[in-house]
């Protein structure tokens, strides 16, 4: 590795850690302030009412649903549904992770387990969220975009 690799990498290393906490800090303050929806099917009922409301779709997967076809199928779906409404999208690994981040105690029994698949920002127009950590994650995806990575990917660490 030349030198500008290794400053390169580590100049990446330190933004995608700097993004990955500005999204667990966005989604605690939407969840706050009820901004915040959970599910596919949840989020794909929202965004087909109130297209205009979502600042950003959060898909995340671990490596266990990479062979999921339904899931991908959908992940497709909401993604060309985002690109063609102007709706910033990130692709996270790290399920349990943003289960901590949200508060969802872990499955004792058999009951269902919320699926964060999907998480969906919304910014109301009568009462905006104002938060750099929203500010950071846009700044983020438009740098991708303009980088051709139409779709960014972030990988949340257990903490």
């Amino acid at each position: 590795m030349t030198l500008e690799e290794v400053v390169g990498c580590n100049i990446t290393d330190k933004k995608m850690d700097s993004v990955s906490q500005a999204l667990e800090e966005l989604l605690v303050a939407a969840q706050r302030q009820d901004c915040l929806t959970v599910g596919v099917y949840e989020s794909a009922k929202l965004m087909n009412v109130d297209p205009d409301c979502v600042v950003l779709c959060v898909l995340a997967t671990d490596e266990e649903d990479q062979d999921d076809i339904a899931l991908q199928i959908h992940f497709t779906l909401l993604q060309a549904f985002c690109c063609d409404n102007d709706i910033n999208i990130l692709r996270v690994s790290g399920l349990r992770r943003l289960a901590q981040v949200l508060g969802e105690p872990p499955t004792v029994d058999n009951s269902e387990p919320r699926d964060f698949h999907c998480i969906i920002v919304t910014n109301p127009q009568c009462q905006p969220l104002k938060c750099q950590a929203l500010k950071d994650v846009g700044n983020y995806c438009e740098e991708s975009r303009c980088k051709n990575q139409w779709i960014p990917c972030l990988s949340l660490q257990e903490r």
